[in-house]
Order: C-alpha cells, then structure tokens, then sequence
C-alpha cells in the first residue's frame, strides 16, 4: 500500500494498524521515503541479515581469512620475535 506523507499524518493510528497486515510505503510529492513494517517482519529481516553475515564470515574463514583473533595472535608471536 502506498500512501502520501500528509495523509500518514493525519490517519497515523489506522496506518500502525495497517502494517501488521502488510507494509507500508510512505509516498512524499509522489516518491517512495520510508517503508513501514510490522516489528513481527522487522524480526525476521533481522534474522535473515544475521545469518547472511554469519555465513559470509564461513566462508571468508574458508577462503583463507583467518579472523581477528588469529591475526592478533600471529602479531603477538611477530612482536616477540622481533623483540628476541
């Protein structure tokens, strides 16, 4: 559903209403602005970015990123040889 902002602003409790059922696009002189969703579907979008980010880290460690901890070891282990 697409609205205008001035309309949103005037049937704000009817539109909070409206986005437990489907989102809402808020519309200001004719282009989209903001987009307002259920917290139900924010949940779920939240999931679904954690996991996609979860699973790009995978596979950076198997392509042979080694992480923070692991590079913060090997710096550790360089400053002490240089030291000796």
């Amino acid at each position: 559903m697409n609205i205008s902002i001035t309309e949103f602003e005037s049937q704000i409790g009817q539109y909070i209403q409206t986005v437990a059922i489907e989102p809402l696009v808020i519309e200001k002189t004719g282009y989209p602005m903001a987009v307002m969703i259920s917290y139900t579907d924010y949940e779920r979008l939240k999931e679904l970015e954690d996991a996609f980010w979860a699973l790009k880290a995978l596979e950076a460690e198997k392509s042979g990123y080694l992480g923070n901890n692991c590079l913060n070891e090997l710096m550790q282990i360089k400053a002490l040889k240089e030291k000796e």
